[in-house]
C-alpha cells in the first residue's frame, strides 16, 4: 500500500490501494483542517484502508501544526479510539 498523499488542489488526502483510491475530503476552516468525508471503494472495505488513510491525514496535520475538526463520523470515531490524536481536535 502506498503512502497517504495530500492533494491540496482537490482538498483531499488520497491513499492508493491497487488500482483503487481511498479519499478523505477536507476544507480549511478557522485555521484548522475540517475533515468532512471519507470514501473507500466497496471492494476494499473492511481491510483497514480507511484507518490507514485517516492516520496519515492526522499525522500530516500534526506535522504541519494544524488543528482538525472531525466532521466525518469515521474520523470522529477514529480519534475516539486513538486518544493520541485528541490534542489535534479543535
Amino acid at each position: 500500500m502506498a503512502d497517504v498523499r495530500d492533494n491540496e488542489a482537490l482538498g483531499r488526502y488520497e491513499l492508493a490501494a491497487g488500482d483503487a483510491l481511498a479519499v478523505a475530503y477536507y476544507r480549511q476552516q478557522n485555521g484548522c483542517r475540517a475533515l468532512t468525508h471519507t470514501e473507500v471503494p466497496v471492494a476494499l472495505r473492511g481491510q483497514g484502508i480507511a484507518s490507514a488513510l485517516i492516520k496519515g491525514a492526522l499525522d500530516d496535520a500534526r506535522t504541519r501544526g494544524l488543528c482538525v475538526i472531525p466532521l466525518c463520523s469515521f474520523v470522529e470515531s477514529y480519534i475516539h479510539q486513538h486518544p493520541q490524536y485528541r490534542d489535534l481536535v479543535s
